[in-house]
């Protein structure tokens, strides 16, 4: 049907990209008081954790069906599904489609956000402005080519979404129990063991910047973490490291502020978005049972203002934790390794077949949205 090709538009002369707003963070709260509040971190996961109960311009109200980009971090679209919400700043909405469907400019953002990640990476938290995204090309067919490719690419993400449901609640049990028994065995009393600050126990440092050339320049076997959480936190290889003891690394910046990593047996260098944490007594205190209190408690320290969340070093010292005897921390990692493994292995067997799903469903993404330009006279 377009044997001479389309012609290709810029996102915003075909529709309106609109920012979200810095709301009051004093108005936060997670008693579900007020109005869901949409951040960066909501995007991807596609339900808010954080209420607002401050005043607000309508403006910023999000509806089901909207479709939404998350511009730090890991870029993500998503169609917000979970009622009426409010639009935080560093979200977009994309809105007023004139001769695109929604959904065809979701697929065809999907693709563009993925790429654009991927070529992105580097030292420090990676950010999209909404005049990037209005700059982006898109190549725009008929209406009933839009709706064709739209019907096949959705059959696509149907299906994944069906597999996902049943991974994710699969997943959701295995959370719980581990969940259930991780409070047991965390929760304690000020009277049954000792109060310490995180920075009595651990030496603290941050990483440094690496840039996007260094890692091109230096490329080798050992990994270097910086602040995303996919692939674990890795976003490249270089040939040099900086540390190869038992320690923990968190993310001290952007939308996963606060994710806390484990490390033994490695070697490995962090970007200045890090921060890393080095056991001073092993006599006294388990990196292995730091790891899980402090994967359950650092979330709540991390500061939500003017838009960018943080963990800095100083405030990850101030976190108190308890600390019971050795032999019990001991006993405590025994019993949460094993659930640990457990879900870990639900994670990694159940996803195969979503993985050849979304491979074919990319497939034919790239396919079926590339169109030659047509030269408009």
């Amino acid at each position: 049907m377009c044997p001479n090709g389309v012609e290709h538009k810029s996102i915003g002369d075909v529709l309106d990209v609109f920012n979200g707003y810095a709301f009051d963070s004093s108005y936060f709260n997670t008693e579900q008081n007020g109005i869901p509040l949409i951040r960066i971190r909501d995007v991807n996961s596609g339900f808010s954790r954080t209420y607002f109960d401050g005043k607000f311009d309508k403006k910023y109200v999000v509806n089901d069906g909207d479709l939404l980009i998350g511009m730090d971090g890991d870029f993500r679209i998503n169609r917000w599904a979970h009622g009426r919400a409010l639009l935080n700043q560093r979200v977009c909405r994309l809105q007023n489609f004139r001769g695109v469907l929604d959904s065809w400019v979701f697929h065809f953002m999907h693709e563009q956000l993925i790429r654009i990640q991927a070529a992105s990476f580097s030292g420090t938290v990676n950010h999209l402005s909404s005049k990037q995204i209005a700059e982006i090309k898109m190549p725009v067919p008929p209406i009933e080519v839009q709706q064709e490719i739209v019907r096949i690419l959705d059959n696509f993400t149907e299906l994944e979404a069906e597999l996902e449901a049943e991974l994710e609640a699969e997943l959701e049990a295995r959370r719980r129990q581990y969940e259930h028994f991780s409070n047991l065995l965390l929760l304690f009393d000020h009277d049954e063991t000792e109060r310490v600050r995180v920075a009595n126990v651990c030496r603290i440092s941050r990483g440094t910047v690496i840039s996007k050339d260094y890692l091109r320049e230096h490329p080798g076997e050992f990994p270097v973490y910086s602040s995303q959480t996919l692939n674990n936190g890795i976003f490249g290889y270089i040939d040099s490291f900086a540390y190869d003891f038992e320690s923990l690394t968190w993310t001290t910046d952007g939308a996963n502020a606060g994710s806390v990593f484990y490390h033994q047996n490695e070697k490995f260098t962090i970007t200045n978005v890090c921060g890393l944490l080095e056991v001073l007594d092993p006599a006294r205190v388990s990196t292995r049972f730091l790891y899980y209190v402090l994967s359950a408690e650092a979330p709540n320290h991390v500061s939500v203002g003017m838009g960018n969340p943080k963990l800095m070093a100083g405030t990850m010292g101030d976190i108190e934790i308890g600390l019971p005897p050795l032999q019990k921390q001991e006993e405590i990692v025994s019993v949460l390794d094993k659930f640990d493994l457990l879900l870990n292995g639900v994670t990694e067997s159940l996803p195969a077949e979503i993985v050849a799903r979304r491979t074919q469903y990319e497939y034919y993404r790239k396919k079926l949205l590339s169109f030659k330009e047509m030269k408009v006279v």
